[in-house]
């Protein structure tokens, strides 16, 4: 029999994919390529089934005689390999992104007399829409617990946007860009202290109690199913930080953040411009314990974050604060850093990463905003939070709409800045 090479992810099956199985069966045996889980992350997103489920499905389908994992994109290493008759694929990456990786496959099975066969792209199929039919079945808060500390052990950077309501929750979980023939999005949620304070015109100094930041938190998880980071500012007495990672693990939160101060809360990009008092590396570390114990399993993350930089106490003392904060048990250390330059973090990097026992690293780089993804993930940062900027965005887009009415007596004028109001019904599933 020939041998029929057929890449594919397989991790929504459609009538698409089984077309193409079935073109490739009437040529001879087919060999499937299925893309592993770090090559469906790096060019679309985190994959519903793991490579070793999607194996078992695919093995199971009429006329596969193997499945072997392909590494990249690019077909060509395994085609090298296994030297096939033919290779078969759906004419849809004749445009497009894919258009390279055709030519190369071209060019590669010409060595040895391969053949490339292309089947009609089969229309009115759309994994996008397949993606969002997924989101309305929802997600059980075990499942979207779990999957932030997954990412985290599995790809690089994690990217984290803030989210202060529920529409906030739906941009960041369905904002997409294509970029180099890879589809980038973000793969999860911040809820600040300081964006859900302003939201509700409230300072930043824990004035917003837990119970109404719940609601905050329940309004996002009822329209989302990606990972959710709480800012947990200081976590209070370790008594109520106990009752609070009990509250937030049942409700499918990924984790909470506390940062080693004590007192009124003032918030961390001020510096040493107000009185920030932080905590004894004993205390914040019991703090710490008493968490972990709290928790039902180690999926929910407690992260701690390092406030020294911002005090005015040093990096030694960072460093210092690090490893008794994993000592202690920390799932994860967040350096904090108000400098524009980023070498504070570009330090404490360095010397963290001379560690023997390190936990995950996140940065909120607001301030050092000039520095890349791939600069931050090359200092060995896993965690990517961006804090607060749909707020900040959305704040003097609200103002100049504001302003605009009260200059022309008319809202005409600020109509070019709106969403026409039948995109605003039709933006939120159900809504028509």
């Amino acid at each position: 029999m020939k041998k029929v090479y057929v890449a594919m992810s397989a991790d929504i099956i459609h009538q698409g994919h089984l077309k193409v199985i079935d073109a490739a069966r009437n040529l001879g045996d087919v060999i499937v390529g299925l893309h592993t889980d770090d090559v469906i992350r790096d060019y679309w997103r985190n994959p519903i089934m793991k490579y070793e489920e999607r194996k078992e499905v695919v093995s199971n389908i009429k006329g596969i005689v193997s499945v072997v994992p392909q590494d990249s994109l690019d077909q060509v290493p395994n085609l090298i390999e296994l030297k096939p008759d033919y290779v078969v694929h759906g004419d849809d990456w004749l445009e497009g992104s894919q258009k390279e990786l055709r030519e190369r496959v071209i060019d590669a099975i010409k060595e040895w007399g391969g053949e490339l066969v292309e089947t009609p792209y089969t229309h009115g199929v759309s994994i996008s829409k397949l993606d969002e039919e997924l989101m309305q079945i929802g997600i059980t808060p075990q499942m979207r617990m779990k999957g932030l500390k997954e990412l985290i052990y599995s790809k690089k950077p994690v990217r984290i946007l803030e989210a202060h309501n529920g529409l906030t929750g739906l941009i960041v979980e369905k904002t997409k860009v294509e970029k180099d023939g890879k589809i980038k999005e973000f793969d999860g949620m911040w809820i600040s202290s300081l964006c859900d304070s302003t939201a509700k015109g409230k300072p930043d100094i824990e004035l917003v109690d837990l119970t109404s930041r719940l609601n905050t938190i329940n309004d996002i998880l009822e329209v989302t199913r990606k990972p959710i980071i709480v800012d947990g500012d200081t976590g209070g007495q370790i008594e109520h930080f106990v009752y609070t990672v009990k509250t937030l693990e049942r409700l499918g939160v990924s984790a909470i953040i506390i940062e080693d101060k004590t007192g009124l809360k003032k918030n961390s990009l001020f510096g040493t411009d107000v009185i920030q008092t932080q905590d004894t590396i004993e205390h914040f570390s019991d703090k710490i314990r008493a968490g972990r114990e709290a928790r039902a399993t180690s999926d929910f993350m407690i992260i701690s974050r390092i406030e020294s930089l911002i005090a005015g106490a040093g990096m030694d003392d960072a460093i210092n604060r690090a490893k008794a904060y994993i000592e202690a048990g920390t799932d994860g250390i967040m350096i904090h850093s108000k400098e524009k330059d980023g070498k504070e973090i570009v330090e404490f990097c360095r010397r963290y990463n001379e560690f023997e026992n390190r936990v995950p690293l996140i940065v909120v780089p607001t301030s050092y905003n000039f520095m890349k993804e791939d600069e931050l993930v090359d200092l060995g940062i896993n965690v990517i939070i961006y804090a607060n900027h749909l707020i900040r965005s959305a704040y003097p887009a609200m103002v100049n709409t504001a302003k605009s009415i009260l200059e022309n007596e008319r809202s005409k004028e600020a109509s070019v800045n709106c969403m026409p109001i039948k995109e605003i019904l039709t933006l939120i599933p159900g809504g028509m």
